[in-house]
């Protein structure tokens, strides 16, 4: 499920990207797509060795400290939508980003 929930964070950052035309550069689209479709390929590829290893490509349920995988999904996303606010709304942001 956590892959779900990383490939739909990314397609609606694209699809944000690709229909705010006049904002992308404003609220740095391109930059939180980037980062949330790195994220989709890194669980495509966890769950491909694990389907590799196991036989089971999506679980409802994970063996770590956050068993719901949907929990773990929002959650990984935390970081990557914390990286993007302070890149897009401080100084700081603007500083190492000029993008």
């Amino acid at each position: 499920m956590w892959f779900a929930v990383a490939l739909v964070a990314a397609l609606l950052a694209s699809a944000a990207y690709f229909l705010l035309k006049k904002d992308r550069k404003k609220y740095k689209l391109g930059f939180l797509a980037l980062m949330l479709w790195g994220v989709a390929l890194m669980v495509f590829i966890d769950h491909s060795i694990s389907y590799l290893e196991d036989g089971q490509f999506m679980e409802a349920e994970t063996d770590g400290l956050i068993e719901n995988s949907l929990l773990l999904g929002v959650l990984m996303l935390v970081p990557v939508l914390a990286i993007w606010a302070i890149a897009t709304f401080t100084k700081f942001g603007e500083k190492i980003y000029s993008g």
